[in-house]
């Protein structure tokens, strides 16, 4: 596994490197995004979406759990999670991401709420509030991962 890690100035670098992502992405991947309240995780995940074709904001799903999208709203199937509120990873069974997984790609906010269920090929990405206002983005690269994202090709 490689790691990296970059600044991004804004809330718009953070959706921009959102977007790269999108353009890479395939069925049955895993996205884990860990950060703390207001690191831009949500925002990251809009420039996904909105990379994937989604028209109009995508709602944060912190009170649902999680978010389904489907061709034509967006060119993959995609389930946006967020774990914030799971206490204990046993109840994440009930969610049935490992199905959805087989067609979808899953991009988990708070993926450390899984605990030992984190998928070993999941691209591990972390953002964090730098002093300036910006954001500083960790990576984490699986080999299933390695090249496909043009930030992180060697």
């Amino acid at each position: 596994m490689r790691s990296g890690t970059m600044s991004l100035s804004d809330a718009f670098q953070t959706e921009k490197q959102g977007a790269a992502l999108a353009s890479v992405l395939r069925a049955g991947d895993v996205v884990a995004l860990s950060g703390p309240l207001g690191a831009g995780k949500t925002t990251f995940a809009r420039g996904v979406l909105e990379a994937l074709g989604l028209g109009g904001e995508a709602p944060s799903p912190s009170y649902n759990l999680v978010i389904a999208y489907d061709p034509p709203d967006v060119r993959l199937p995609l389930w946006h999670v967020d774990l914030y509120r799971i206490e204990e990873p046993q109840e994440i069974e009930e969610l049935g991401l490992g199905d959805a997984r087989t067609d979808a790609v899953l991009l988990i906010e708070w993926p450390e709420r899984m605990g030992d269920r984190l998928w070993n090929d999941a691209l591990q990405l972390s953002l964090e509030p730098e002093p300036t206002g910006g954001r500083r983005l960790t990576w984490t690269i699986p080999k299933a991962w390695e090249g496909r994202w043009p930030l992180f090709q060697s």
